[in-house]
């Protein structure tokens, strides 16, 4: 074999390679409307930008610590502090290139041979490949509509076995926009304290756009901060501070955990970007008033899109209450064909959206779940309505 057993876990993020596919079409003049990445279409708030160009004029470019700079991590705990109500030391906290690499670290020093990670359906599509790449098992447990796309704790409990390591999830969640409330939360804290060798992965990357007039997403260290020696949250820039280019990320958590993924960063990556660093640190001490604006911007065109999605018949949303993104139930539409062409799963309904009707949309199948489409409400107002007029023109035609 001229490749890895480890390179054949490999597969191309779907939602990249959806994207990517969206800007070939759109290189060949077609007028696509690409609700795929999960990326904000708004700039960089200016005070970050304006810290990063500081830091090419004042010659910040040189290698930091490969954990992150003091500075910046001084600025993260209080952040943290602020936001999950506990009190962390700059040696807690890890700096990285990007939210998604440090999940990535923290599989690797987490993780042995045939341990498992639990995750719900639908997940984030890159959760199961990188835990698997961490030679871990993926344990993926159901959930369904009824119980809004929420893990239900019993069933959580149920899944734990002798070789469960941790449990990773996000909240606001990514595919579905929809986060755990406090009472959800405590269920899984009872849980929690009864199973004490699991590590809890809080992917906390949208806790800051939230609809429900909360500043932050409630998160297990709200309710429980007896667990946080087992408490990995990871956030970062690409979100909230629209950072997505960047690449700059950060984790919280017991000490020897964070010592470990930068002690992994260093012989990987090396160090997290210097200016990316400094342009962060001025994200977040300075853009609060930006956040707020970001989150009244989203809340409108969430709404657009809602009120565009219902006039298409037969099509479930379950609205959000935060992230930039609606979880679309096509199952109605599955088995009936396009020009002779069957719909056995969604993939051929985003395949067909993207191709003939010039709509980029990521399917539920990459996520656990056949029969959903996963669209991004990141884009203009009007980009939104046409784009579900091209929808509701497509599905009129199914039969």
């Amino acid at each position: 074999m001229r490749l890895s057993k480890r390179a054949s876990h490999l597969k191309a993020s779907p939602t990249l390679k959806l994207a990517a596919r969206a800007k070939e079409l759109l290189a060949q003049g077609h007028d696509v409307i690409s609700l795929t990445v999960g990326e904000p279409d708004w700039p960089t708030y200016p005070a970050a930008s304006l810290a990063g160009h500081e830091a090419i004029d004042k010659n910040i470019t040189k290698y930091t610590p490969a954990n992150g700079t003091l500075s910046l991590r001084k600025v993260i705990a209080k952040k943290v502090q602020e936001d999950l109500a506990i009190q962390y030391e700059p040696q807690d906290i890890v700096v990285g290139p990007g939210t998604k690499f440090i999940i990535f670290s923290a599989l690797q020093v987490l993780c042995s041979p045939g341990d498992e990670v639990i995750i719900q359906t639908p997940y984030w599509v890159s959760y199961p490949t990188m835990i698997e790449l961490a030679d871990a098992v993926p344990v993926v447990l159901k959930t369904t509509a009824q119980d809004q796309f929420k893990l239900q704790a019993a069933d959580f409990e149920k899944s734990i076995t002798a070789k469960t390591k941790a449990f990773l999830f996000c909240s606001p969640c990514n595919p579905t926009g929809l986060h755990y409330t406090k009472e959800e939360l405590m269920a899984f804290v009872e849980v929690l304290r009864r199973h004490p060798q699991i590590f809890v992965l809080s992917d906390d990357i949208y806790n800051r756009l939230l609809f429900t007039g909360e500043k932050v997403a409630p998160h297990l260290l709200h309710l429980a901060p007896d667990l946080k020696d087992r408490v990995i949250s990871f956030n970062g820039g690409s979100k909230a501070y629209s950072m997505t280019g960047w690449r700059i990320g950060w984790a919280t958590g017991p000490k020897d955990v964070i010592q470990a993924i930068g002690d992994y960063q260093s012989q990987s990556t090396g160090a997290p970007s210097s200016i990316a660093q400094h342009a962060l640190e001025a994200a977040i001490e300075k853009c609060e008033s930006d956040i707020e604006m970001t989150i009244k911007l989203l809340i409108a065109r969430k709404n657009t899109a809602l009120t565009s999605l219902q006039e298409i018949p037969n099509l479930v949303v379950t609205p959000p209450t935060g992230a930039f993104y609606l979880w679309v139930d096509v199952s109605y539409y599955l088995g009936k064909k396009f020009k002779d062409q069957a719909m056995e799963d969604d993939r051929q309904i985003s395949q067909i959206l993207l191709e003939k009707y010039f709509v980029g949309t990521v399917p539920g199948f990459e996520s656990g779940m056949n029969g959903f489409l996963r669209l991004s409400f990141a884009v203009d107002e009007a980009k939104i309505q046409i784009a579900c007029q091209r929808m509701k023109t497509f599905f009129k035609e199914l039969n």
